[in-house]
């Protein structure tokens, strides 16, 4: 059975709001991150967005978003250096 996104929306804090929200927009967090950290996928992440900023800085997010390799695991290259995984469970809340 699949859950709604509204269903997974009221499962989260308004902390884990506000950490996905740091999470998405930073280069090198991925989205495969934010769904390890809060079980949001991609597609949960741009509806979060579209619902929780305003339409200006949603657009500026999505123009910023598209073709971002670093988003997304698989498409990075060899040779960074960082995990991603460390960055987004440092930013747990504190609940």
């Amino acid at each position: 059975m699949r859950i709604k996104f509204s269903q997974k929306l009221a499962t989260l804090t308004p902390g884990d709001v506000s950490a996905v929200i740091q999470m998405a927009w930073e280069d090198r967090t991925s989205f495969e991150s934010i769904k390890e950290r809060v079980g949001l996928s991609e597609s949960d992440v741009v509806r979060l967005m579209r619902h929780e900023l305003s339409p200006s800085s949603y657009q500026l997010w999505r123009t910023r978003m598209k073709g971002r390799v670093t988003k997304h695991r698989a498409l990075r290259s060899p040779k960074m250096k960082f995990d991603d995984r460390m960055i987004a469970n440092h930013r747990r809340a504190n609940c």
